[in-house]
């Protein structure tokens, strides 16, 4: 009989952890923490830009804190994750709530698409800043707290949110995503980088890249390659993601099932990054 170093019923809880979830306040990064709280965490930490409106902090940690059979709590901070200053001013916020820091999802991004030569240069920065650097940043100044909290048995987790767009060439023409597909082929080799920095500190660094789920960043996209009901038909699983797919990954990397588990990229999105050659260029 095989023995298990850790209770199997618990291979995808958290009990007792304490999460940051950047981008939190809706789509993936809302799903997310949603899983988070279910899954038993003490402390959710969800961070945007806006606070305020139907898509800003204090609508989500109102909806997380409303969640029935939660033992933990949601608290939002707003912070632009893509500027250095405003993610060292939030590393000060939290280190007045709490010592440790369990998991770290980087979620927030931004993309921008249209016809190449005409592209403008603020899109690229934009996206660079938030996908690629501001990662970075999050990964390098939450890192002590991060090593505070893992331990060998147990390590602490990052968690990349990046697309299989960063794995090969989605889409080009007048809806070109060129600098948005690069910054998440640099995101998963970031993540990778980090896999081998952190790794012997107890930290876990790895990705998740996700297709397309309907949300307010990819809705723009999925109406203009047709809607849900061509792409629904393109892909192999015959449909599009859903929350429980990503709660699920996310809780496999960040519960003790994934304490092995360095260094990946894990697409999600049915096989659609298999048959992507048909809708590259529309």
């Amino acid at each position: 009989m095989s023995e298990f170093t850790s209770n199997f019923n618990n291979f995808f809880r958290l009990d007792g952890k304490v999460a940051l979830v950047t981008g939190g306040s809706r789509g993936l990064g809302l799903h997310t923490a949603t899983a988070f709280l279910l899954a038993g965490a003490k402390l959710v930490i969800i961070t945007a830009r806006k606070a305020e409106g139907a898509q800003g902090i204090n609508q989500a940690v109102e909806r997380l804190n409303a969640l029935p059979g939660i033992t933990g709590r949601a608290v939002g901070i707003a912070a632009n994750v893509a500027q250095l200053e405003d993610t060292q001013r939030l590393l000060g916020e939290i280190q007045k709530i709490t010592s440790k820091l369990d998991i770290l999802v980087a979620n927030a991004g931004a993309t921008w698409g249209g016809p190449f030569e005409p592209t403008p240069d603020w899109s690229s920065q934009k996206i660079l800043d938030l996908n690629v650097r501001g990662v970075f940043n999050l990964a390098r100044l939450f890192a002590p707290m991060l090593e505070a909290a893992g331990t060998s048995e147990d390590p602490s987790r990052i968690i990349v949110v990046s697309s299989i767009a960063g794995t090969h060439v989605p889409h080009t023409g007048d809806n070109g995503t060129i600098m948005y597909s690069v910054s998440k082929a640099a995101a998963h080799h970031l993540a990778r980088n980090l896999a081998v920095e952190l790794g012997p500190r107890n930290i876990t660094v790895n990705t998740v890249a996700p297709g397309f789920f309907p949300s307010k960043l990819a809705n723009g996209l999925i109406e203009i390659l047709g809607g849900e009901e061509v792409l629904t038909k393109a892909n192999p699983r015959q449909r599009l993601g859903i929350p429980d797919d990503i709660a699920a990954v996310m809780l496999f990397l960040a519960g003790p099932g994934g304490n092995y588990v360095n260094g990946v990229d894990i697409p999600l999105d049915g096989g659609n990054r298999l048959v992507q050659g048909s809708l590259a260029k529309l």
